[in-house]
């Protein structure tokens, strides 16, 4: 390995593996993350491959996998209004897994076959990229998406283009652009702050790659031709980095762990570490009064999918709602800089709008029960109709009751409209309660009339 190699190598599996930790790390629940993450961690392994036999059929294999990757990403991305929505996040493991088998018995060039997922896939989210946000996202992903291809047609084609380690660069680059991309998009649902939490990783992971990279970087230079000393220098890299981007769930593992015995003080630990997690990624509060009617429903409905979670409440832009302050006023001075009992006020917040939905009356499944059955026992008791797992314990009898209807009679799809359309309901009623408060939310921060969500 040449001093050259190994200077572009080492960081390049470094930041690929970083930022593939560090979308885990941002939402473990994300399928669209993991999607990012495994373009850029295929990636890190196709450098190891690469540098320890160049141009091998298995490095230009494992440089394909960052593309099908990539194509699940650009479904991923597609609004769930979109026909295709369902059917496209369905069938793209199944479709790259065979367009990954036929690449591997292709030689050479042959292997370009595995662009074609991630063609079509670009090609159906530039079809809805209006519905896409932000909105400059979809072209953004295309051309950088392109960009991609055609280093992958360089380095499988026989063109010549100067130092392939170069080329191999150029790629790992376009895949940081995409994994950034992604972080936006995400960050952008979540109505969440993005700079402030990745340039605090990045600074770890820059550090990191100083301490620990220019070491194996040497220490490969001094042993030339040992695959094992290279592999072992690269696993040393990639356990740092990964604990760098996945700083809060080792954490939290360790925590797990080391208080096996003590669950209280497990929990409260959790509970100050998801606090301190979700400061940097908190919306600014003055930010927060110039959402618009829209990302006002879309915000709630998000709210309300993550009742259960105290770690996504912490984090969500509506934790800072003048109902919320109201209430933390009204149990004492001192306490509307907690953020854990503004997220515990919060849920209570949504759960008085939720029961606002309840029809008079004793349980039923008619037609009127339907919109406070899909948010009251999925979302605030948490109920999950359609996994085989046990729910939880402690059910009353009206629970078990529509746990037994949800699973027998309501088909997914039925049920995720009723989510919709009642998340719309209470976000109408808390943005009429919200402007009775505080008329500033009418004109927002740019003084713009805004109008009420429908419903």
């Amino acid at each position: 390995m040449t001093t050259a190699v190994s200077a572009i190598a080492v960081p390049a599996f470094a930041y690929s593996w970083w930022l593939g930790c560090y979308l885990l790390g941002r939402d473990p629940a994300s399928s669209l993350l993991w999607r990012a993450a495994a373009a850029l961690l295929a990636y890190g392994i196709a450098v190891v491959a690469w540098v320890l036999s160049p141009a091998s059929g298995l490095a230009q294999l494992l440089l394909c996998l960052p593309a099908l990757c990539w194509a699940g990403v650009a479904v991923g991305l597609l609004p769930r209004t979109a026909p295709e929505y369902r059917q496209a996040n369905r069938g793209w493991l199944i479709v790259s897994g065979v367009f990954l088998a036929v690449a591997a018995v292709l030689p050479g060039v042959g292997k370009l076959v595995a662009l074609a997922p991630l063609a079509g896939a670009m090609v159906l989210l530039m079809r809805y990229r209006q519905g896409v946000r932000p909105g400059a996202l979809s072209s953004a992903l295309a051309a950088v998406a392109a960009l991609y291809a055609l280093g992958l047609v360089v380095v499988l084609a026989p063109i010549d283009l100067g130092a392939p380690i170069l080329v191999l660069a150029a790629l790992g680059l376009d895949l940081l652009l995409m994994g950034f991309l992604v972080a936006v998009a995400d960050a952008v649902e979540a109505g969440e702050r993005l700079q402030t939490d990745l340039s605090r990783s990045l600074i770890f992971a820059t550090a990191a790659v100083a301490l620990c990279g220019g070491p194996a970087a040497l220490t490969m230079l001094a042993a030339p031709g040992l695959p094992a000393v290279t592999v072992l220098q690269f696993v040393v890299v990639g356990v740092v980095l990964s604990a760098v981007g996945l700083a809060g769930p080792l954490r939290a593992g360790l925590d797990r762990l080391a208080f096996l015995q003590d669950e209280r003080l497990r929990l409260d630990r959790a509970g100050l570490m998801a606090a301190a997690d979700a400061l940097p990624r908190r919306r600014v509060r003055h930010r927060t009064i110039a959402l618009d009617a829209e990302e006002f429903q879309r915000l709630t409905r998000r709210a309300l999918e993550d009742f259960g979670d105290v770690g996504r409440l912490l984090r969500s832009p509506l934790i800072d709602l003048p109902a919320v302050d109201r209430r933390l006023a009204g149990r004492g001075p001192g306490l509307a800089d907690q953020p854990l009992l503004r997220a515990a006020e919060l849920r209570a917040v949504l759960s008085e709008h939720v029961l606002r939905l309840k029809p008079a009356g004793v349980f039923g499944t008619t037609e009127e029960w339907r919109f406070f059955n899909s948010l009251y026992y999925c979302s605030v008791l948490g109920l999950r109709p359609y996994q085989r797992r046990p729910q939880p314990d402690g059910l009353d009898r009206d629970a078990k009751r529509a746990l037994d209807w949800f699973r027998r009679y309501v088909p997914r799809r039925s049920l995720y409209r009723w989510q919709t359309e009642a998340a719309a309901m209470v976000a109408a009623h808390l943005w009429r309660d919200l402007v009775g408060t505080d008329p500033r939310w009418l004109a927002g921060a740019g003084g713009v009339t805004r109008r009420e969500p429908v419903r």
